[in-house]
């Protein structure tokens, strides 16, 4: 006998939290909304706009401000209460987990953050022992800001390498040096039993760029970071992509040279990490500041102060040709993986993170050009490329929209229980 595909019901509960959901979401993307507006934006009726609307007054996430600019077409009846979100009513904690580097920020519903800590820490850090200062530090913000476990709807993590979502499980990070770390768990245990959920950091990324960035919500997003590899987060209609074994995303791993590349980390060899990341773009640097040891480039490697990276790409900038011709070959190689990504996710939007940002300038006209002629048809014309909303806090807040999208615009009414 054949499977049928099992379709699965749906009950009052869940179609109250889908219904709480999309007038979060339409007071999320815009400043204000009438009852009437949001009623023709969600396609609710208006009698289930204003009995949710009151609750969620009540609660105080909402309120009523200013009054509805009055329609040319519309000449009578009273005008339209504004209803405004009130992002200070509820709070998340972001922690983004680096190499070498952890930061840990609160923010309100608007992913704004209210305050932020960073701090440095070696490579090889025990996991044990890093959970333990994550929480320490957490616990004596919240503890100093006045936030109450009433006013918090959870904490999320972006952590490096192979995360297990459901999980919450740090699968691998070899960055780290770290294998099967129950993050969450751990977390939630130091924390008195907040709710915690884990991502990886770029998909964290994605998700912050997708739901709370400077642009309006696309469609289909990409987040695509470089730093000591290259990974790229998904995000469809303000949802991640992971795909079935949560690994959609590994850019950095699509084979680039068929014949004679690189050996990658991950066994194969021609990928684009081995082309395009940030230990690759400097081992080149220093290779050319050998060739021409009195250049620009070995000059101001030598006596510009800063990250050696910023070092190199001042260097182009100030007119060194070499310098320049080699980045715009690793534009070349990441312009044809994008094509490739546009081709097969056809994304709206492709933000670029971390070294990518750094080098925006440099990168931009060869990798435009490259993905303009190798994706099919004109797809690649119309993929809009911009650096993260966030700047270098794009990790810490993409980590609190993990903990603000799974504990608040998700499920709505897990808030509101909370303070029941």
């Amino acid at each position: 006998m054949a499977h049928d595909t099992i379709l699965t019901g749906s009950n009052i509960s869940k179609v109250r939290s889908h219904n709480l959901r999309a007038i979060l979401v339409g007071l999320l993307r815009y400043p204000s909304l009438s009852r009437a507006a949001l009623a023709r934006m969600t396609g609710l009726s208006n009698t289930t706009i204003t009995n949710l609307v009151a609750e969620l007054v009540h609660e105080g996430i909402v309120v009523e401000q200013g009054v509805e600019e009055p329609s040319p077409r519309r000449r009578v009846g009273r005008p339209q209460m504004l209803l405004r979100l009130v992002p200070e009513a509820r709070y998340a904690v972001g922690v983004s987990i680096g190499v070498g580097r952890t930061r840990v920020a609160l923010t309100d519903l608007r992913a704004t953050i209210v305050q932020d800590e960073v701090w440095a820490h070696p490579h090889d850090q025990p996991a044990r022992q890093a959970v333990d200062t994550i929480t320490l530090r957490a616990s004596s913000m919240l503890k100093r800001l006045g936030v109450t476990s009433r006013q918090l709807v959870g904490l999320g993590v972006g952590a490096s390498g192979l995360v297990d979502p459901e999980m919450g499980v740090n699968v691998y990070a070899p960055n780290l040096g770290w294998r099967d770390v129950p993050l969450a768990q751990w977390m939630a245990e130091a924390l008195g039993g907040l709710p915690v959920v884990v991502d990886n950091n770029v998909r964290a990324m994605a998700l912050g760029e997708a739901l709370f960035g400077q642009e309006r919500q696309p469609t289909a997003l990409a987040f695509v970071y470089g730093r000591i590899g290259v990974g790229a987060g998904l995000v469809v209609n303000g949802q991640i992509y992971r795909g079935s074994a949560a690994g959609a995303g590994e850019i950095g791993h699509t084979t680039v040279v068929v014949q004679g590349g690189e050996r990658c980390r991950c066994g194969n060899a021609g990928c684009l990490e081995t082309l395009v990341s940030e230990p690759v773009i400097l081992r080149s640097a220093e290779q050319l500041a050998q060739l021409e040891p009195q250049g620009i480039l070995a000059t101001t490697l030598r006596c510009e102060a800063g990250p050696t990276i910023e070092r190199v790409f001042a260097a182009a900038r100030a007119g060194d040709r070499s310098t320049m011709a080699m980045l715009q070959e690793r534009a070349m190689y990441l312009g044809v993986a994008l094509a490739n990504l546009v081709n097969v996710f056809n994304p709206e939007r492709i933000v670029l993170g971390g070294v990518f940002a750094q080098g925006y300038d440099l990168f931009m006209p060869t990798l435009v050009e490259t993905v303009s002629h190798r994706a099919f048809a004109n797809l690649g014309e119309k993929v809009q490329f911009q650096t993260p909303s966030f700047g270098h806090l794009a990790g810490v807040v993409g980590a609190a929209a993990l903990a603000l999208e799974s504990f608040f615009y998700q499920h709505p009414e897990w808030a509101l229980e909370v303070t029941r």
